[in-house]
């Protein structure tokens, strides 16, 4: 029962936050601050460590880390998502007022999407435990890829997504202030907006491939995995504007997170045989972030970031 009232406490908590988020404090269409994207990055992130005391307190000092180890597994890869939406952004050249409407729809269909990937991952464990060893795997042999893989530049037109959505949708050539739909010798009409949010969507899709087995290397708690997940999701917006002009100096946080993914990856695929406490996990991916920061900062050099271009 005790479960039951912390889903539904927890399912109200966001509800309120995205209501008030985007009917009371964004309800206009206007471009975000970096101080304000600080000021909100900061509200989330202690909103997280406040949720994470409620853990602490209810579920014990296991389950606390877990849900730390995983917000932070989450909120890094994150920041990754985050570089190819400033792409995808600049490309589209989308107006930096619309830019927040388009996040927060975006990301209600993540929230939809993780929960479903996370209680459909914690039962295929469950019932084919072979799995583990896959997913482990997986993840092993994805922070290979990002070790040994080149950035690639976003090429939307070869994209399969906006080019089923050009199919399907009609579209108006340029925006029409913050809407995602307009009205035209009565017919209805896709935005350039919307295109976007489908594009962004699909890119979470991809992320959530190989955050899910991240997150459940972690804990099988639906609970734990869920709510960790969505708090690191909800602060992607702000994060994206405090962090937006300035993603070459994080230039190196993609061999942090691929390092953080292999050993995750060994983690699920011998947990079996070999136990690593939660404890020495977190202690682990907090090195490997603060050195890929560290050495992004060092090593890259100080220029004045310039706004995208159409490619």
């Amino acid at each position: 029962m005790e479960n039951y009232w912390s889903w539904a406490g927890f399912i109200v908590l966001i509800l309120f936050l995205l209501v008030l988020d985007l009917g009371v404090f964004h309800r206009k269409a206007k471009e975000i601050s970096v101080r304000n994207a600080l000021w909100w990055t900061a509200f989330w992130v202690t909103l997280a460590f406040i949720f994470n005391g409620f853990i602490y307190y209810v579920y014990g000092q296991d389950k606390a880390f877990e849900f730390f180890t995983g917000f932070l597994i989450e909120k890094s890869l994150s920041v990754d998502n985050i570089f190819v939406i400033i792409l995808i952004f600049g490309y589209f050249q989308v107006p930096a007022a619309y830019q927040h409407k388009v996040l927060f729809w975006g990301i209600l269909g993540a929230l939809v999407m993780r929960c479903g990937f996370i209680f459909a991952g914690i039962e295929l464990i469950h019932q084919f435990h072979f799995l583990i060893y896959l997913f482990g795997a997986f993840l092993i042999v994805t922070g290979i890829r990002m070790i040994m893989h080149r950035d690639e530049h976003f090429e939307p037109e070869r994209n399969p997504v906006v080019r089923f959505t050009k199919k399907w949708f009609r579209l108006t050539p340029e925006y029409n202030k913050d809407k995602f739909f307009v009205m035209r010798n009565g017919l209805w009409y896709a935005t350039p907006l919307f295109l976007v949010v489908v594009l962004i969507e699909f890119t979470d899709l991809i992320f959530a491939v190989d955050s899910i087995p991240a997150i459940l290397a972690v804990s099988k708690d639906p609970f734990i995995a869920y709510t960790s997940n969505v708090f690191a999701i909800l602060g992607l917006r702000s994060l994206y504007f405090a962090l937006a002009g300035i993603e070459r100096y994080f230039a190196y946080l993609k061999y942090g997170l691929a390092v953080i993914l292999v050993f995750v990856g060994l983690k699920m695929s011998l947990s079996d045989f070999i136990t690593i406490p939660i404890e020495i996990s977190l202690a682990f991916i907090v090195l490997m972030l603060s050195l890929a920061v560290l050495a992004s900062m060092v090593l890259q050099p100080i220029k004045t970031p310039g706004k995208p271009s159409m490619q």
